[in-house]
């Protein structure tokens, strides 16, 4: 390889490394979203299922060893050491075949998720007591936003301890379908219905859930692609560099 095609080779591996770094930064910065987010629909999921905290501490240990990796993958680029460039190749195949399992693991379960967010959410609706609680604020915030009622409809509802045991009928405020005549409209809680049919919103929130992802599924899926290529032409880069460095010269690493 010439001095010159080497020279572009170890500017653009250093660039595809700062772009590395940086979504490492924002992967971690997603997972710290997840673990410390009160106002969403993980905060329901959260803090009834370990599976969701457990997966917030993968996703900050991805994004930390993607920095670290473009950070090491930048010096080693700049100043041609080949351990570094070995060793950046290795994490760089260990994560996408990591990436490729983690893919086929959620698309093979898919069912065994769906069940298990289903009983999480049709819990929390059982439980809900309308005070000052995180994943209930959350909920309810969910059912506004969406204009939803219930994870698969109003009826959720019905299996709540409170509604059950009280002799008004009671529903959920944060379903209030304001195009509907009613008491007036509250953020949160349990309301009194002054009809036999409650003014809520007829369909449930995992329709709107599954409309927002074959919504977005395209770009999702394009996120995914486009990561895996940056990640698949990293390896190119740094076996081509690597192959051209003939001799290790630890004296061009800086001293600090």
């Amino acid at each position: 390889m010439g001095k010159g095609c080497i020279t572009v080779t170890k500017y653009f591996l250093f660039l595809f490394n700062l772009l590395f770094f940086i979504f490492g930064a924002l992967i971690m910065g997603f997972g710290l979203w997840v673990l410390f987010d009160k106002d969403s629909f993980i905060a329901v999921l959260q803090e009834s299922s370990d599976t969701v905290k457990v997966a917030s501490y993968i996703l900050i240990g991805v994004g930390s060893l993607s920095m670290a990796m473009g950070f090491f993958g930048c010096i080693g680029a700049i100043y041609e050491i080949r351990c570094l460039l070995g060793l950046y190749f290795t994490c760089l195949l260990l994560i996408l075949i990591a990436q490729v399992t983690a893919g086929v693991l959620i698309y093979f379960q898919r069912d065994l998720l769906k069940h298990e967010m289903s009983s999480i959410i049709k819990r929390m609706i059982t439980n809900y007591s309308g005070q000052n609680k995180t994943t209930e604020h959350a909920w309810d915030f969910i059912q506004r936003t969406m204009n939803c009622c219930g994870w698969t409809g109003p009826g959720n509802w019905s299996e709540n301890i409170l509604i059950k045991n009280s002799t008004q009928n009671l529903y959920s405020c944060s379903c209030r379908n304001d195009s509907l005549p009613g008491s007036e409209v509250k953020q949160f809680g349990l309301c009194e219905s002054l009809s036999a049919q409650p003014p809520v919103y007829a369909t449930g929130c995992i329709t709107s859930v599954e409309k927002w992802l074959l919504d977005n599924c395209g770009i999702i899926l394009g996120i995914c692609v486009g990561v895996a290529v940056l990640e698949l032409l990293g390896m190119i880069l740094s076996m081509c560099l690597c192959k051209s460095v003939v001799q290790e010269d630890y004296t061009k690493v800086p001293k600090y």
